[in-house]
């Protein structure tokens, strides 16, 4: 049996939340990281949502991240927990993509991309729109600066630049000196 590939771009990246046997620099091809879907669960809530990042479409884009390789024997277990995770409210399509390693080697990896017609999906925020939702924003897995922060050292650790990430970063820890933590938490 073959075993099963997972790109990571967000926060599998730094919170996997599955075993996996070996982990690869990966480059995905036609879509870009992007904060373009509300989250309403995880960094978030429906009355005031969130931000996480997804896999947008896009021509000629190239997303770096990991590919996860699991071993056959845990690979059903591991796409049920990453459904569970991912597809809570269904703005994510779970896809099969061709990703390249490091190495040279094209795998094919269940990536998990946002669904554009969603009503989740707000591609076209301006960075600075993103940095005021991010700074307040808390949902069921905690501060949605923190996803941000977190994301972003571990990009700059993978030695992978992303710049909007890394001024959001920045732009964030500004924003939320001057917001008293009880409002970030409603």
């Amino acid at each position: 049996m073959a075993p099963l590939w997972v790109f990571g771009y967000g926060s599998l990246l730094w919170d996997p939340g599955f075993a996996w046997s070996a982990r690869h620099p990966a480059r995905l091809q036609g879509f870009h990281r992007s904060f373009c879907m509300r989250s309403i669960h995880h960094r978030g809530t429906e009355a005031q949502p969130g931000l996480v990042l997804a896999l947008d479409a896009q021509e000629g884009a190239d997303c770096a991240g990991l590919v996860f390789e699991i071993a056959p024997q845990i690979a059903e277990e591991t796409l049920e927990y990453l459904r569970a995770r991912e597809l809570i409210s269904a703005a994510y399509l779970e896809t099969r993509q061709p990703v390249r390693l490091g190495s040279g080697q094209q795998v094919e990896a269940v990536a998990y991309v946002i669904d554009r017609a969603h009503w989740q999906y707000c591609g076209g925020l301006s960075l600075e729109e993103q940095a005021h939702i991010i700074a307040r924003a808390w949902g069921g897995r905690g501060a949605n600066r923190d996803y941000l922060h977190q994301t972003a050292a571990h990009l700059a650790d993978l030695g992978v630049p992303d710049a909007d990430l890394d001024w959001l970063s920045a732009r964030v820890a500004a924003l939320t000196e001057t917001i008293p933590a009880q409002v970030a938490r409603r």
